[in-house]
C-alpha cells in the first residue's frame, strides 16, 4: 500500500479521535478480525446480521494500529496502548471514504466495468488484453460490492498501470457509491437485461443505475458500450466520450467471419467501418462472448495498443472459478456455469451447451433469483429455450420446478424434465441412473443455491 499519515486517515473518514495509542503507522485494511494481522488498520461494518463494532477490543489485542468504530462496545482498559480509535458516523461509508483518499494518492488508471451478466468473463478479457502491454490488477473473484471493492483498491499500488474493477449491484446508487470511489477512466457497460429486475421494477431502472458508473465523468472520460443492447444502442451523451461495440453497423468496433466452436471463438475486426486484416482466436467458449471480447479490445484501443499486442494478451485469458469453465473428462463432460443466473445468461448458456459435441446434453438448472413478479414467467421462459434447442434432459431444483417443466414440455420434442428435492438425489440419478459415456452436463442457477457443490461432484465423477 501506499502510504498515508495518521492525520489524513482521520480527515478521510471525517472522524474523531477517541483514543489515542502509540501509533506507528500500518500495513493493510481489514474489515474482518479473523483475518486481521499486527499493525492492521481494523474498520468495523455492520450489517442485518453482524455488528463489526463489537469486535473492536479483538481486533486490538491482535495487533491493530488504528481501529474505526461507529458504535462503542468496548472498555478503554481493554485496547491495547499501540491502538488509536477513531469514531465515525458509519463505518460502511468510511470504508468507501477511506479507499477514494486511497486511490486519489495513486497514479493508475482504472477501468470500472458493470452490466447484467457477463462482467467477470469481460474483467478478465480486459485485463488479459491489457497485459501485453501494461502491468495489470483485476478484481479478485466476487469481491464487487460496496464492501469487496473498497479492498480491491486497497491492494493497489503505483507499480500498476491499469486497475480493472467489476462493480455488481442490486439496487441505485451503489454503484455511485463504488464509482465515487474508485473514479474509474474508462467504464465499461456489458449489457442491461433483467436481472435485478425485482429489486429496480424496469428495465430503465436498471439502465439508470448501470450509467451511475458514469456519475463523475467528464469529456476526458470513455464509456464503452455493447451498442447491440436494445437499452444501450441509442445511448446519447455530451458530458463524455461513447465507444460503441457489436454485431450491428452503427458500432465503432464490431466482428465479421465469426466462427463459434465448442470452448473457443474466432471472428476479424471491423473499425470505423473499415474491414481489418486481423483475426483473433479466444479460448473461452460462446457467441456472446464476441461482443464481450470486443469490449476488450475497445479497451485496449483506446490505451493505444496495436491490434498485434491485443491478440498477444488474449492469448493468455486466465477466466474466474465458475464462469463457463468448461471440463473435459474421460466419460463425460462438464460445464460449470454456477456463480450466478438470469434469464438472458440462463440461455446464452443453453447455446454454449447446445453446440457442444455431445452424444446427449443434459442442463441442471436451478432458480433465477431477484425477478420479482416476472418469477414464474422467466423460468417458464427458459425452460421453454431448453426444449426448443434440443436438451435431452433439464433437472431441475429449487422453488419454480414447476415453471422450468411446464415451459420445457410446450417445446421439446423428445426430452424430458425431472425435478429433485435435494442435491444428493439429482447427482444419484444424474450419476448412477442417467449419465453415459460421452454425454455433457451444464449446471447453471444463481449463487444464492450454490451450485458450485453440485458441478464439482459431478467433475471429479467425470473421469470415473
Amino acid at each position: 500500500m501506499e502510504y498515508m499519515s495518521f492525520d489524513e486517515i482521520v480527515n478521510a473518514v471525517s472522524g474523531q479521535v477517541i483514543i489515542s495509542g502509540k501509533y506507528s503507522g500500518y500495513r493493510n485494511v481489514s474489515t474482518d478480525t479473523r483475518k486481521i494481522e499486527e499493525k492492521d488498520i481494523f474498520i468495523a461494518l455492520r450489517g442485518e446480521r453482524f455488528n463489526g463494532n463489537k469486535y473492536a477490543a479483538a481486533a486490538s489485542d491482535k495487533g491493530a494500529s488504528i481501529c474505526i468504530v461507529d458504535e462503542v462496545y468496548f472498555k478503554k482498559s481493554e485496547i491495547n496502548e499501540c491502538t488509536s480509535v477513531i469514531q465515525v458516523k458509519d463505518g460502511n461509508q468510511a470504508l468507501l471514504d477511506l479507499a477514494e483518499f486511497y486511490k486519489s494518492k495513486l497514479n493508475v488508471k482504472v477501468i470500472g466495468i458493470t452490466g447484467s451478466a457477463g462482467k467477470t468473463t469481460t474483467k478478465d478479457l480486459i485485463a488479459s488484453v491489457l497485459s501485453a502491454k501494461f502491468k495489470v490488477f483485476k478484481t479478485e473473484g466476487n469481491l464487487n460490492n460496496q464492501i469487496g471493492l473498497p479492498h480491491m483498491i486497497f491492494r493497489l499500488d503505483n507499480s500498476y498501470d491499469v486497475a480493472v474493477l467489476e462493480m455488481g449491484m442490486n439496487n441505485r446508487q451503489e454503484i455511485h457509491s463504488m464509482s465515487k470511489s474508485a473514479r474509474p477512466d474508462i467504464a465499461v457497460i456489458t449489457n442491461v437485461l433483467r436481472a435485478h429486475i425485482g429489486n429496480l421494477g424496469t428495465r430503465e431502472n436498471i439502465l439508470a443505475a448501470k450509467l451511475e458508473i458514469t456519475d463523475f465523468f467528464s469529456k476526458d472520460n470513455t464509456l464503452v458500450i455493447n451498442s447491440d443492447n436494445d437499452m444501450l444502442g441509442n445511448l446519447k451523451e455530451d458530458r463524455f466520450n461513447i465507444k460503441r461495440v457489436g454485431l450491428e453497423e452503427n458500432s465503432d468496433i464490431s466482428a465479421y467471419d465469426i466462427e463459434v466452436k465448442e470452448d473457443f471463438i474466432s471472428f476479424n475486426i471491423c473499425e470505423n467501418n473499415v474491414k481489418m486484416e486481423e483475426r483473433f482466436k479466444v479460448n473461452v467458449p460462446g457467441k456472446y462472448n464476441v461482443l464481450n471480447s470486443l469490449l476488450a479490445v475497445a479497451c485496449g484501443r483506446i490505451l493505444n495498443m496495436t491490434y498485434g499486442e491485443i491478440r498477444e494478451g488474449l492469448k493468455n485469458i486466465e477466466t474466474t472459478a465458475m464462469r463457463m469453465e468448461i471440463c473435459k473428462g474421460k466419460k463425460f463432460n462438464v460445464i460449470n456455469d454456477s456463480y450466478n443466473a438470469n434469464p438472458e445468461s440462463m440461455k446464452a448458456a443453453i447455446d454454449v451447451l447446445k453446440n457442444f459435441k455431445s452424444k446427449r446434453r443434459v442442463a441442471v438448472l436451478g432458480t433465477m433469483g431477484e425477478l420479482g413478479d416476472e418469477s414464474c414467467k422467466m423460468h417458464e421462459e427458459v425452460g421453454k429455450y431448453a426444449g426448443e434447442n434440443g436438451i435431452d434432459i433439464l433437472i431441475a431444483l429449487g422453488e419454480y420446478v414447476e415453471d422450468f417443466k411446464r415451459g420445457f414440455q410446450l417445446t421439446s420434442k423428445k426430452g424430458k424434465c425431472i425435478s429433485f428435492d435435494t442435491y444428493a438425489e439429482a447427482l444419484e440419478f444424474v450419476l448412477k441412473k442417467y449419465i453415459e459415456k460421452g454425454d455433457t452436463v451444464l449446471v447453471k442457477a444463481s449463487r444464492v443455491m450454490k451450485f458450485e457443490t453440485i458441478a464439482q461432484e459431478l467433475k471429479r465423477s467425470s473421469n470415473n
